[in-house]
């Protein structure tokens, strides 16, 4: 089984980054940042986890207020780094563990966790800042991430007492892992700060040595606390520690205190914090019944012939293939496409496998790699063929013969628009049988 080897609870202010950026490592100024972070690297050095999950809030780059979401877990195989503004930082992409992630994503749902889901979003610093001062990164990063993003700068945000719980649910889900994985748990953001209003430029020294305090010996104590009292003891944007609670629930009731320090050189309290995990081994058959009642929701399933329920796997696998299908949505991409397919298809990041399921129009293939039917219906609708059609030929039928098995067997449609013009029904690129 998997094992968390440990937490770190580090901010992600991007003066970090900045300083790591600038090479101010020898700066009397900045010095005592990387100070802070050296025993944290030597920990990582002698730990040799497997892969790294962090959580972290994303500051409005790759996350915006069309679609906001409290937790999100990426389940991707590759995270870019983000530009925020003045071009990304001059970082590599990190690998992902897709294999652990939906894992995690799928526990967390057994365990009553809405979560979101994402793929091929970009991190920004409150990721990056601070993993690019804990690991050598120069030939690429030797670790994979899972990253946790957390919505926690729009109001309302779940309770402290939620992210303490969801803590404890990643527990159950990492140790009930079956490959033996050393994990460790990234915490980052705080400590205290604020950046807007005319409070901008809030610090509280004594809470942030306070909370570091109960972070450590009794942090259900900080899960009881309400949102403005984080605010007033840590600023608003402070209150970012809540990110903080997950990686401690997931921690054994006891840990060991590594290493910690605290410096505060101008908008926020850096903190770079080490704890050992002091859990023992499951009991009983903990693991196996969490196990169980993980899979509980689509147990039978594999005996429904020709049913392929749209998991992380599938979704992770023909991601590439989904987006560029769903892209038809795009007036210009769907023009690029009409005017020249097989040019369009070349331009685009898919194996030859999957340009030829699309060329050939072969639904029935596309769905067994993996594309999920909404997508097909909309490529459909952009070459005029109509839904029937579709549906026939995954049957391997003939359009008249799957016809008969309906109620109103002269109904055509599909999910073309005004746009469309004139839907040829009988096609070419809709062949009555496979």
């Amino acid at each position: 089984m998997a094992t968390i080897i440990g937490g770190i609870a580090a901010s992600h202010t991007p003066t970090i980054g900045f300083a790591f950026d600038r090479d101010k490592q020898s700066d009397p100024v900045w010095a005592p940042i990387f100070e802070a972070f050296e025993p944290v690297k030597r920990w990582l050095d002698e730990a040799r986890p497997d892969v790294v999950l962090v959580t972290y809030n994303d500051h409005v780059t790759s996350f915006f207020f069309d679609h906001y979401s409290a937790f999100a877990l990426g389940i991707g195989g590759r995270y870019e780094v983000a530009d925020e503004g003045g071009g990304p930082r001059d970082l590599p992409p990190i690998s992902g563990h897709p294999a652990l992630a939906a894992h995690i994503g799928q526990s967390l749902v057994a365990d009553e966790f809405d979560m979101s889901f994402f793929q091929d979003k970009p991190l920004d610093h409150g990721c990056f800042s601070p993993l690019s001062v804990l690991f050598d990164h120069g030939h690429g990063w030797p670790v994979p991430i899972i990253p946790l993003q957390m919505g926690v700068l729009q109001f309302p945000i779940p309770s402290a007492q939620r992210f303490w719980k969801l803590g404890k649910a990643l527990r159950r889900a990492i140790e009930s892992y079956p490959e033996d994985l050393r994990v460790a748990i990234v915490a980052t953001g705080g400590l205290s700060h604020q950046v807007h209003g005319e409070r901008a430029g809030f610090n509280n020294t004594p809470w942030d040595l306070q909370f570091l305090e109960l972070f450590e010996q009794d942090p259900e104590r900080l899960a009881s606390l309400t949102h403005a009292e984080l605010a007033e003891l840590g600023g608003v944007e402070g209150a970012e520690v809540l990110m903080w609670l997950t990686m401690r629930g997931a921690l054994s009731a006891q840990v060991k205190k590594v290493h910690q320090a605290y410096y505060l050189p101008s908008m926020t309290g850096i903190a770079a914090v080490v704890y050992d995990n002091l859990a023992g081994t499951p009991v009983a058959g903990e693991i196996e019944r969490h196990r169980q009642a993980m899979g509980v929701q689509l147990a039978g399933a594999e005996r429904l012939t020709g049913t392929y329920p749209f998991n992380f796997a599938r979704s992770v696998k023909a991601f590439q293939l989904n987006r560029f299908l769903h892209d038809l949505i795009a007036p210009a991409h769907r023009a690029r496409f009409l005017a020249d397919e097989a040019a369009a298809l070349a331009a685009a990041e898919l194996t030859e496998e999957e340009r030829g399921l699309v060329q050939r129009r072969d639904w029935r293939g596309m769905i067994h790699h993996g594309v999920i039917f909404f997508l097909l219906e909309k490529l459909g609708a952009v070459v005029g063929v109509s839904n029937l059609h579709i549906y026939a030929a995954m049957r391997g039928e003939s359009l008249e013969d799957f016809q008969q098995t309906r109620n109103a067997p002269g109904a055509l449609y599909s999910v073309a628009g005004q746009d469309a013009g004139g839907l040829a029904w009988d096609h070419h690129d809709a062949p009555k049988t496979l």
